[in-house]
């Protein structure tokens, strides 16, 4: 008996308008068009071209999850409009309804709430009675440069990741991936620096977070000691692994902070040529770092992943002067968000505008999303206040300062680790 052949793999896709793939389909068929064979190979057996040359390179960097010793998925509340909020204000007023006398029923009518099968207001709002939850609020990583409020109570969220997400209730950073990319995305930007709690769909789905430290309660006292007497301090020790460690010291000759080696990370996952020369590798795994070539190398890209990060958390002096205009007055409602290139203007309604965004800063994008375009959408029907106005300045200079920061990476990058 002859052994059965393996099936053959064929593909071909189709790119354009609607009407032209119509047209394309009706005039050709199964044997008209031109196939091209895959050879499907383990472990994934993609049955899209894939052209993985250089995994033998990117095999020998070191892949995330083998840096950092801990991470989860975000956030996940179920009930975003009620516990998260775009000022403190506006969430504390929620949850004093939710807290107050009136009837459930009015409770749920009044705050658009619905009993699921895993959470039933009623029940919520027993666990909740008495507590003061305004003191639960803390700052909220959203979306990429759009930090809000949530209320970070259990009885109140369905899937909290407590204890790991505590550890961004106290002074932390931490890098945030999405593990795979969409199909349309061509070009690798799923990663962001926070340094706050963080949401699931921070890039548009569900989205992983790393963090430079982790906190734990050590007890303090004797040994004898009951466990209600215990006191206990709060510690934190670095979430990266001592053979990564291990591995950076020996490539550089020294022993770096952890901070350093963090922002060496983050320089590196920003080089547009990293970017572009494993684009394959990053559309279907978390990302892998090369280790530096030498201290200098190292000492280089640590100092300008510090600068990007500080941009990215607007934190950097740099973003005192926006140079951005906003020079009409009116009523700063968010009507309908467009783009004039020309005049390089975001309007925000028929009269008023933002100036001085060029059409990279409005077209960056960050995970699924278009910065400057989205953080306004996310605000339709909103009034912005001075705040959100500053902010939106700060964030398109943010994005201008980061293009040009790349550049510098890359240059430092290009010339050095691509010598592998």
């Amino acid at each position: 008996m002859s052994e059965k052949k393996l099936a053959r793999v064929f593909y071909a896709d189709l790119w354009g308008l609607r009407d032209d793939k119509y047209k394309y389909l009706f005039k050709s068929d199964v044997k008209t068009t031109k196939w091209q064979e895959l050879e499907p190979t383990a472990p994934y057996y993609f049955l899209v071209p894939k052209d993985f040359a250089l995994q033998s390179e990117y095999d020998k960097f070191w892949k995330v999850t083998e840096i950092f010793k801990q991470w989860s998925s975000g956030v996940k509340t179920h009930r975003d409009h009620f516990v998260v909020g775009y000022t403190k204000e506006e969430l504390a007023q929620r949850l004093r309804v939710f807290g107050g006398n009136l009837s459930d029923e009015l409770v749920k009518e009044s705050l658009n709430l619905k009993d699921t099968g895993s959470w039933k207001l009623s029940e919520a709002r027993q666990k909740v009675k008495g507590q003061k939850l305004e003191d639960k609020i803390y700052p909220y990583a959203y979306r990429p440069f759009d930090v809000r409020r949530i209320c970070y109570e259990s009885a109140l969220i369905d899937r909290n990741r407590w204890p790991f997400m505590k550890c961004f209730l106290k002074e932390n950073l931490g890098i945030t991936f999405k593990r795979s990319r969409y199909l349309r995305t061509k070009e690798f930007h799923h990663l962001f620096v926070v340094d706050n709690l963080g949401d699931i769909n921070f890039f548009g789905d569900q989205s992983i977070f790393f963090p430079l430290y982790v906190y734990h309660d050590e007890p303090v006292g004797a040994i004898h000691e009951l466990p209600l007497q215990k006191k206990f301090k709060t510690e934190r020790s670095p979430n990266l692994t001592p053979e990564f460690l291990q591995a950076i010291k020996d490539s550089v000759g020294s022993e770096p902070t952890t901070e350093e080696v963090f922002y060496y990370i983050y320089a590196v996952l920003y080089s547009p040529t990293y970017r572009k020369r494993y684009e394959e590798f990053l559309k279907i795994d978390f990302p892998r770092i090369p280790l530096p070539s030498n201290n200098k190398l190292f000492g280089e890209l640590s100092v300008l992943g510090k600068e990007l990060i500080e941009l990215h958390l607007l934190k950097a002096s740099a973003l005192d002067e926006t140079g951005i205009g906003f020079p009409k007055d009116g009523s700063r409602k968010v009507e309908k968000v467009s783009y004039d290139e020309q005049n390089l203007r975001v309007f925000i309604n028929k009269e008023q505008y933002f100036e001085g965004i060029s059409n990279e800063v409005w077209t960056y994008r960050i995970g699924a999303y278009q910065v400057m375009e989205k953080y306004l959408k996310d605000r339709k029907n909103r009034k912005l206040s001075l705040d959100e106005i500053n902010h939106y300045m700060k964030v398109a200079k943010a994005i201008r300062l980061t293009i040009e920061l790349q550049k510098k990476i890359d240059n430092v990058y290009r010339n050095n680790i691509t010598k592998v």
